[in-house]
């Protein structure tokens, strides 16, 4: 899923227990479309996640209420989780710079090889 796709409705979203099944790396993306500060962060994440291919992509629609959200305790848009097979590795909020997110998942994948 690119960055310019847009986010997953509540009733098209994972449940929680789906994003815990999820096997291998992804960046689990929290907003929403009308969004300010999501749609700033979009031309970062859209300049690194294909360098960064092993990584699936799912973006979420966020808001009060929305039981992904509440259950990783997301407070501030756009918030991204990385994870490993459903398990919370790392998270970004409100990320602008390009370099912020790469440092990120260059992380994350080091912290695997631990």
């Amino acid at each position: 899923m690119s960055a310019h796709a847009p986010y997953l409705s509540e009733t098209e979203a994972p449940t929680r227990a789906e994003v815990e099944a999820l096997t291998g790396l992804t960046v689990l993306e929290f907003g929403t479309d009308w969004c300010g500060h999501c749609r700033a962060a979009q031309p970062a994440i859209a300049e690194v996640l294909p360098e960064h291919s092993s990584w699936r992509h799912l973006k979420v629609e966020d808001g009060p209420g929305r039981p992904l959200g509440r259950s990783f305790r997301v407070k501030l848009w756009p918030t991204l989780v990385l994870l490993r097979d459903g398990q919370e590795l790392a998270r970004l909020v409100r990320p602008t710079q390009a370099a912020d997110l790469r440092q990120a998942l260059l992380q994350a994948q080091r912290r695997l090889k631990l």
